[in-house]
Parts: C-alpha cells; structure tokens; sequence
C-alpha cells in the first residue's frame, strides 16, 4: 500500500516530536535523580536547582507548540536547555571517587595486604560481632594465610529484596579449617544508607571486604534474616590461588584508584566476573550476571558446580539459615563455618587446562 506524500511526511513528524519529547523527559529525570543525589550543600539549594532545571526542561518540552508563531522564542528556550544540561553533564563528569571521606564503620578500612611466595598477610580483616544490622562490636585484625593450604572455593548468595536480587560473597576454605570470605560492597558514608536508585548516581564508593564468616555471613542469615545459600565450586588448585590474588590484586586497585559502585555495570557480581574472567576465559555474558539471583543457575550451567545433582537439590542443601541459627556467636571459632557446610555437596574439581 502507498501512502500519500503529505499525510506519511505528517506521520513521521509526529513521530519525531514523539521520540525528542520522551528524549527530552528522560534527561529530565536523569538531571533531577543527579542533582538529588550528588548536589552537594543544604537541602534547599538542591532543591531550588532542582525547580531551576524542571523550569528550563519544561519550557523546552513546550517549544514546539509555538515554534511557528514565535521561532525566537522556541529557539531560545532549547538552546537554554541545552547551556544548562552542558552544565549539568561538565559538573557530573567532575564527580570523582575518593577514599578519605567519614565512612560508617563497617567499610570504614580497606584491605591491604604483603605477600612472600605462598605466605599472606592481610591487614584490615573484618571480624565484628553484630548484635543489630547496625550495631556491631568492631575488631579489625591482621591474619596469616598459606596458599598452599587453600582447600575449597565457595560461592554464597544472599537474597534480600525477592528472588532476582542477591548480594554475591567468595569464601575461600583452608586446609586447617579457617575461612575468608570476600565480599565486593557499596562504601557508605557515616551518614548514609544503602539506596538501588543511589548506586546508579555514584553515592557511593566500591570497597572490597575480606571477614570472618562470623561476621559477614553470620550478620546476613542470624542478625538481618536474608535468605542464604551456599554452593561449593570446583574450581582446580591453580584456580582456586589465582582468584585469591585476584581479591588481592582488586584491593590494591581499589586503594589506588577508587570506583565508585554502580548497581549495573560495577557491583558484587560484575566484578567477580571479570576476575574470574580472566582465569576461566570464555565466560559468555548473560542476564544473570545482573540479575544475581539467578546467579547459581548461571554456574550451573557452565559447569561451576555439582552437575550430577539437580540443581534444585543444591539450592535446597545449600540453604544455610537453620543451621546457622542454631549455632551460639563464638569469637575465633569455627564451629559456624563447619555447620553452615554441613551437606552442601562438593562439586567436582576441575583440572587445571594444559599450558602450550
């Protein structure tokens, strides 16, 4: 069918008014959510510059109705918004990453770490007894670690806003028993608490956390009752060391160059992807790298954990909180790690490839 000239030329002008004002409106809402998150100073300043930006983008959406009857007029107030959306990009591209600023206690310290062949020292161990999900007894320690003696890899999910968002830790298991978990975490200010739409505005810097599993697991399935579970990977020895340096490697980046955390692009599983990327190449992206929910059934199906089990099998084993919750809080002890394993089913260790 042929349509007329005029009437198809109608047709696409509307439709290009259509798309430039849902243009127009989304980078509204983007300057507003920014100025929101980021506009440093009092309350009212970022809300009058908020008024001040709404003012300017409406004007611009109106535009076209009298661009006929007055063309100035119209041109003048897009290239208005255009001068004050300029400003509002330079200042956000501005916004840089720190790590000198009053943190909450709990990411208050960063890891750091010197290592002598397969001997390790970390610094700045987390290992606070919680009595709240915002009170704990803070203890920060220096710990010892042989890589020689590292035993198990386990990966630990934490679902604590419905089953497609989970927060993503690596625990990493010792010949003599002990544990370190790794936890990739938004870095708060005293003054702040953790928001999705934040992370998106950069409110909050990445730090990297190494715990005690009295710590960080024990706070998410006995003190804020998240839903927890626990998979074993396998993972072959070379693997298993070289995601442990990872970490390292990550904490030094971070201390010298900090990221801020975005809750898509730069969060608790993307970037254990890109480690583990990088020893286990050929990892193909997928959804559920963002959806971190799901993320078990993702290294299921690349063969991350016990396949000869349903995976529906594993999730129910590896299901933590009884077990964790009938164990008494004990400092130094790791009666909590052995429970919290007790039946999850070992995956299958992987070979190392050959070298060519």
């Amino acid at each position: 069918m042929v349509f007329p000239v005029r009437p198809a030329r109608r047709l696409f002008r509307i439709l290009g008014h259509g798309v430039r004002g849902v243009a127009l409106i989304v980078t509204i809402g983007w300057g507003i959510l920014a100025l929101h998150f980021e506009l440093p100073g009092a309350h009212g300043v970022m809300i009058s510059t908020q008024a001040v930006w709404c003012l300017i983008g409406g004007i611009a959406l109106l535009a076209p109705l009298w661009q006929r009857a007055r063309p100035h007029l119209a041109l003048a107030a897009r290239c208005s918004f255009v001068i004050a959306l300029v400003a509002i990009v330079a200042w956000w591209q501005g916004l840089m990453p720190r790590n000198d600023r009053d943190w909450a206690p709990d990411v208050a310290r960063q890891l750091s770490y010197e290592r002598n062949g397969n001997q390790v020292t970390l610094h700045n161990v987390r290992d606070f007894e919680w009595q709240t999900p915002d009170i704990a007894i803070p203890r920060w320690e220096t710990r010892e670690y042989d890589l020689s003696q590292l035993d198990s890899v386990d990966m630990i999910v934490s679902y604590w806003m419905g089953p497609a968002i989970a927060h993503t830790l690596v625990s990493f298991g010792f010949d003599d028993g002990r544990h370190l978990t790794f936890s990739v975490e938004i870095r708060r200010e005293s003054d702040e608490t953790f928001s999705i739409s934040g992370g998106f505005f950069k409110q909050f810097e990445v730090n990297l956390i190494a715990a005690d599993e009295n710590d960080i697991l024990r706070l998410r399935s006995n003190v804020r009752g998240e839903d927890v579970y626990l998979y074993n990977v396998g993972l072959s020895p070379e693997a298993r060391r070289e995601l442990f340096l990872a970490y390292l490697d990550e904490a030094d980046d971070l201390r010298a160059n900090p990221e801020f955390y975005n809750t898509l692009t730069s969060n608790c599983t993307t970037i254990v992807f890109d480690m583990v990327d990088k020893i286990v190449p050929g990892l193909p992206k997928d959804i559920r790298l963002i959806l971190s929910g799901y993320l078990p059934a993702y290294v299921y199906d690349v063969d991350g954990l016990d396949t000869q089990l349903p995976l529906e099998t594993l999730r129910q084993r590896g299901y933590i909180n009884p077990r964790a919750q009938a164990v008494p809080y004990d400092a130094g002890s790791e009666a909590f790690s052995r429970a919290i394993r007790d039946g999850v089913p070992k995956a299958q260790t992987k070979e190392a490839e050959p070298t060519t």
